[in-house]
C-alpha cells in the first residue's frame, strides 16, 4: 500500500474541486499481483465513515467518468475506492488488455477487504457501485459476499450469451465462434492472445464495440484516461459471452438493491435488466431512464449519481 499523492488530486472534476475531499493513490495484491486505485476521504470527517468501492465497465479504466460517480459520493460523506482491475490500465498483471470476470470478481472483493482495513473506514458500513459490465460484477458480489451492506447496479451485464446473439447476425457469430477456437488452440500452442481494437470512426472496421454511440463515449473517456487503450484479447469477448451475472440476483436480499436502467440500452438490453429485476427480492428499487447505454453517464448523470449517493447515505447510514 503507497501513501502518495492521486494524479486526481491535481484535477478539477465536473462535480466540485477536490479541495471538497482528500485523494490518496493505494495499491493492493490480489494472488501477487499490483493493484492500484484511488482512496477518497470527504473532508472534515470525525470518527470512522462508511466507504463504497466503485468499479468501471468493460474494458474502461479509473480516471475518467468513475471519478466524477465517486466525487457525488464522497461529496454525501462516503469515503469512496476507485481502481483499475487486473491486466488494465494502472493496475499489473498478464496478459494485458484481457478481461476475465472471475479475476474482476476477485478484484472487487479485495477492493472491499482494503477499504474495510482503512482505520478511517467504518468496516460494517460497505457498499458497491458498479456499471455496464462491472454491474453485473456488482449483483454477484452483492450476492456472494455479505460484507456489502448496500448495492447500487446501473445498466448492468445480465446474460452475455443473449446479448451477444442481438448484437450479431447468424453468420458473424458462427465466425466469431471459430475465431474464439483458432484463438484458444494457437495459446494452448504458446502464441500471444489475438487482440482486436475496442472501437473505430469506420463502422466497417471489425471491432469489439462497433457503433458511433459506443466510439463517441469511449474517445471521450480516453481523452481523460491516460492508461485506456484501444485493444482488447478476442478470448475476453470469448469470455463475456460465457458470463451471466443476473442468476445471482435472487440471492442479494436482504441488502437493499439499486438497479438504474436504460430504456433504450441495445448493449445490455433493457428488457433482459427489467426481468432480472423483477426477479430480485425487497429491498430493492428501480429507475428507469430513456436513452440508450450511455446516457446514463452523459445525459443523466446528474440523476443517477445524485440517486446512488442518495441510496448509500440511506441505506449505511
Amino acid at each position: 500500500m503507497t501513501d502518495q499523492t492521486s494524479p486526481e488530486a491535481n484535477s478539477i472534476r465536473r462535480t466540485g474541486n477536490q479541495r471538497d475531499r482528500s485523494a490518496e493513490s493505494i495499491e493492493f495484491e490480489v494472488h501477487g499481483v499490483r493493484v492500484r486505485g484511488t482512496f477518497y476521504l470527504p473532508a472534515d470527517t470525525s470518527g470512522p465513515v462508511p466507504a463504497i468501492v466503485l468499479a468501471h465497465g468493460w474494458a474502461m479504466v479509473a480516471g475518467g467518468d468513475l471519478e466524477d460517480y465517486a466525487a457525488v459520493v464522497v461529496g454525501a460523506g462516503v469515503a469512496a475506492l476507485t481502481f483499475d482491475f487486473r491486466r488494465l490500465g494502472r493496475s499489473d498483471g498478464l496478459p494485458r488488455q484481457e478481461i476475465d470476470p472471475a479475476w474482476q470478481i476477485e478484484d472487487f472483493r479485495a477492493a472491499i477487504s482494503y477499504v474495510r482495513s482503512r482505520p478511517e473506514v467504518d468496516r460494517e458500513r460497505i457498499g458497491i457501485w458498479g456499471s455496464s459490465y462491472s454491474g453485473g460484477h456488482a449483483l454477484v458480489v452483492a450476492a456472494i459476499d455479505k460484507r456489502v451492506k448496500c448495492v447500487v447496479s446501473q445498466v448492468p451485464t445480465i446474460d452475455g450469451h443473449a446479448a451477444g446473439q442481438r448484437r450479431m447476425r447468424y453468420d458473424k457469430a458462427q465466425s466469431l465462434q471459430a475465431a474464439f477456437e483458432r484463438d484458444r488452440e494457437a495459446r494452448f500452442a504458446g502464441e500471444p492472445p489475438v487482440t482486436l481494437p475496442l472501437i473505430d470512426p469506420d463502422p466497417e472496421a471489425a471491432v469489439a464495440y462497433a457503433g458511433r454511440d459506443s466510439y463517441d463515449y469511449m474517445n471521450a473517456q480516453a481523452q481523460r484516461c491516460d492508461s485506456w487503450v484501444n485493444k482488447v484479447t478476442l478470448r475476453s469477448l470469448e469470455l463475456a459471452r460465457a458470463y451471466m451475472p443476473g442468476a445471482y440476483i435472487k440471492r442479494i436480499a436482504p441488502t437493499p438493491l439499486l438497479m438504474i436502467v436504460a430504456t433504450g440500452d441495445g448493449l445490455t438490453p433493457s428488457d433482459l435488466q427489467q426481468e432480472a429485476f423483477a426477479q430480485a427480492h425487497e429491498p430493492k428499487q428501480l429507475i428507469l431512464l430513456p436513452g440508450g447505454h450511455y446516457s446514463v453517464y452523459t445525459t443523466h448523470f446528474a440523476a443517477t449519481s445524485a440517486a446512488a449517493a442518495d441510496w448509500f447515505s440511506k441505506h449505511l447510514a
